[in-house]
């Protein structure tokens, strides 16, 4: 697989605030790369960099092998976006706006074989979704979208799509919307990226990103956290604990490593460090005791992922 986005201690700042701190982080041809952060954590800011909207402090980006900045044209031919508050046109009739969009790049998609793909049909100068209703209304697929206008969603994420793009980018595409249109979106979003497109996928939502995302990357406060699968980061969660304490004698902490409630052991200087389940502590505890040795020092945290995540989880509701 080949790097499509290269990003390298990218540093952006805002007066005395800094948004983005050192993030790092690569994206392959043919995934979906998530972004997961709670609000104001520096996803946007990312975006518009990647984009070439904004100038970095510092840092190295590539997109398609071009930096997006001095040489955004280029990009922008082979990068289609949808930042938060992006709108398609007021009341548009599906084969005229897709027609439209059309004309704004040098290699477009064939809009029409688009429409049957999405199942549409048209006729007369009016389109209708399958079940004949005609569609008309803002294509904006933001929070002021009602449940009757999900028609208008399937339209803006064929806008997406109508560039014949290498990469798509999508900043939080599904805030707001009712389970159903969510569902949908998703559902288009995989139809994306099956048709060869690369996709960065923004949001606050962990269970969006499960659904789609091949890696994740954590971001909270502009620092990336974490970079993993959904199923790897998950299953860090489930360890649940974070066991430090130094022993009173010496003895093989490996032998912690074989207690099926954990997940990890590792030294740092005189500590052991155990992570695993919520049960590891008293097996853990249970084990020394049996070796005659004292857990001094003892500390039990909750894991930071599991944290963080929670954290996600509170500010989606």
């Amino acid at each position: 697989m080949s790097v499509v986005i290269e990003v390298r201690n990218l540093h952006k700042t805002y007066g005395d605030r800094v948004a983005v701190d050192d993030v790092s982080f690569s994206v392959e041809e043919g995934e979906i790369f998530g972004i997961l952060g709670p609000a104001g954590a520096g996803k946007t800011t990312i975006l518009e960099c990647l984009e070439g909207l904004r100038d970095r402090d510092g840092g190295r980006i590539e997109v398609l092998g071009r930096d997006p900045r001095p040489e955004r044209t280029g990009v922008t031919r082979q990068i289609d976006a949808r930042l938060q508050d992006d709108r398609a046109p007021d009341h548009p009739r599906i084969a005229e706006a897709l027609s439209l969009f059309s004309s704004f790049y040098r290699d477009p998609g064939d809009w029409q074989r688009l429409m049957d793909a999405l199942g549409f049909t048209a006729g007369n100068g009016t389109e209708t979704a399958g079940n004949g209703t005609e569609v008309t209304g803002p294509a904006s697929g933001r929070p002021d979208q009602r449940p009757d206008q999900r028609p208008d969603q399937v339209l803006a994420s064929a806008l997406e799509q109508v560039g014949n793009p290498k990469v798509a980018v999508f900043d939080e595409l599904t805030t707001g919307l009712d389970p159903r249109s969510r569902r949908d979106t998703w559902e288009l979003i995989e139809a994306v990226r099956a048709s060869g497109v690369t996709i960065l996928l923004v949001t606050g939502s962990w269970e969006e990103a499960e659904r789609l995302c091949d890696r994740v990357a954590l971001i909270d406060r502009g620092r990336l956290t974490v970079t993993d699968t959904p199923a790897r980061l998950l299953e860090r969660v489930r360890s649940g604990q974070r066991i430090q304490f130094r022993p009173s004698a010496p003895f093989d902490h490996r032998l912690l490593a074989r207690l099926p409630e954990v997940s990890g052991v590792n030294r740092q200087g005189d500590h052991v460090v155990v992570t695993g389940t919520d049960e590891a502590l008293g097996k853990v505890t249970s084990l020394l005791a049996r070796h005659q040795v004292l857990a001094e020092n003892l500390r039990v945290d909750q894991d930071a992922l599991e944290a963080f995540l929670g954290l996600i989880s509170r500010r989606s509701a």
